[in-house]
């Protein structure tokens, strides 16, 4: 078992992100885990990402606020608890169109196994 304390977790950047605090919770770390890593992203009013792809998948979980999401031109928002795969390659646009902050978890594989 590898516990990480979340007062342990350490900020990062993504990638053509705007208004967004990231924390890794799981990964790139000793005993951690193998194949995954894990974030918490935090947007601010406004604050989102892309239009962009990645060559791999990634799975969002809403926690708190909302989060809208746009894939060819269709957009869907997600709310509290709901989810979503974002396939390799899939252009994506995220965006927080409310005025609290929109907490995800992030979970993407590493880059060597894709």
């Amino acid at each position: 078992m590898h516990i990480k304390r979340f007062a342990d977790a350490q900020p990062y950047e993504a990638p053509n992100h705007f208004g967004v605090v990231g924390l890794r919770l799981q990964g790139f770390e000793e005993g951690g885990p193998t194949n995954q890593w894990v974030g918490l992203s935090q947007f601010l009013p406004g604050g989102g990402a892309g239009p962009d792809s990645t060559p791999f998948e990634k799975v969002y979980i809403v926690l708190e606020g909302e989060m809208t999401i746009t894939v060819g031109g269709e957009e869907q928002t997600l709310g509290k608890y709901d989810s979503c795969t974002i396939p390799p390659n899939e252009v994506r646009q995220i965006e927080n169109r409310l005025n609290t902050v929109c907490t995800m978890l992030v979970v993407i594989p590493y880059p060597d196994q894709v």
